[in-house]
């Protein structure tokens, strides 16, 4: 493990604590307008969500440049939306979209397949 790894973990932790902290440290965040409330509950899982979605579409090369890549880790990701948007139902997706990678990987597809 690297040290590095570590403070990015706590790095991570004091930028994305407040927003996830707001209903303790704000009292009478009720009484904001409905979308307000909305838009504050959809910021973690759309920053989420934009971070995997980097991870399964940019492939970084050896020389350190940076590609769209459409590979077996975007197909997991449209198969779990898939699941997600006619079950209903997120854990499914998750379980659905990250087993088919991890069958596709132990056979030989990864991230360059």
């Amino acid at each position: 493990m690297s040290w590095d790894l570590v403070g990015l973990a706590v790095l991570m932790a004091a930028v994305t604590y407040p927003t996830r902290a707001i209903p303790l440290l704000a009292p009478g965040i009720e009484r904001l307008p409905a979308p307000a409330l909305l838009y504050l509950r959809l910021v973690g899982p759309a920053v989420l969500s934009a971070i995997a979605a980097t991870g399964a579409l940019v492939l970084t090369l050896p020389n350190g440049s940076r590609e769209l890549h459409f590979g077996i880790e975007a197909v997991g990701v449209l198969l779990c939306l898939a699941i997600v948007v006619w079950r209903k139902n997120l854990l499914l997706g998750l379980v659905v979209g990250v087993g088919f990678v991890a069958v596709a990987r132990a056979m030989g597809f990864g991230l360059l397949g």
